[in-house]
């Protein structure tokens, strides 16, 4: 029998190893890859506004500006966006951004707004959120029928509706898509008739009256949601000097 000399045979061998463990390597890198391509698939695009988010998956990729998809329309169209409406659909822009509620929880939220106000409102909004500044709801007021009272009651935050202004036949800023209320239910409006009887809306914020007082989601002169509104050239409805206040307010 012809005998294979031992350093060749170690060399066979050491290949022979070499190649199973490239091939065990392969294996399980596909493995972690497909893994990876499930999770990514089966979770994170399964968010939707309004969903609470897990610490894991909290990432800057929430926050966004775009244009008004077809989905998004369809939902908006006969609601916020009615037929004589004065700005055009490609005038609007949908925003998506993390806003944390009282209780510490993170939660997607989405609004539309004119396109002209579009950045600055998603740079505010990044702000209140790295500040964990309290935001309870934000959702399109089309999930309320595009009904601003509904919405209010609700404590949801929102901007674009084709509406007239509080009492009056002017169309409101919101009708732009340039005025934001945030934090609506403990930030009311409130208008003092010429007979001293205050009109507040929603109708449920009257225990919220006293500014003085303190309570979860209120918004002060001076608070990071009035200085960041501010700082981008919004004003403050709370700060009208009249006898109408909109504590919710803020517009461009």
């Amino acid at each position: 029998m012809k005998r294979i000399p031992i350093k060749i045979a170690e060399a066979a061998l050491l290949c022979t190893a070499v190649l199973c463990l490239n091939s065990c390597f392969n294996r399980t890198k596909q493995s972690a890859e497909a893994e990876a391509v499930t999770i990514e698939e089966e979770v994170a695009p399964s968010f939707q506004p309004g969903d609470q988010i897990p610490d894991k998956w909290i990432s800057d990729a929430f926050f966004s500006v775009s244009p008004i998809s077809d989905e998004i329309f369809a939902l908006m169209e006969g609601n916020s966006y009615k037929e004589g409406c004065p700005v055009g659909r490609d005038e609007l822009r949908y925003i998506t951004a993390l806003h944390k509620d009282a209780q510490g929880r993170t939660l997607l939220g989405e609004m539309v707004v004119n396109a002209s106000i579009a950045q600055d409102v998603l740079e505010i909004l990044q702000a209140l959120y790295q500040a964990s500044y309290p935001i309870e709801k934000m959702r399109l007021i089309d999930h309320y029928g595009a009904d601003d009272q509904a919405s209010m009651e609700d404590n949801n935050s929102s901007a674009f509706n084709f509406r007239p202004r509080a009492h009056q036949t002017a169309i409101s800023k919101h009708a732009l898509g340039l005025a934001i209320d945030i934090n609506p239910r403990y930030n009311p409006y409130v208008m003092t008739t010429d007979s001293g009887y205050r009109i507040v809306e929603p109708a449920s914020s009257r225990e919220y009256l006293d500014r003085s007082a303190d309570f979860p989601y209120k918004i002060e002169r001076d608070d990071l949601c009035c200085t960041l509104f501010r700082q981008h050239g919004f004003y403050w409805g709370g700060g009208w000097a009249s006898r109408t206040k909109d504590f919710q307010h803020f517009e461009r």
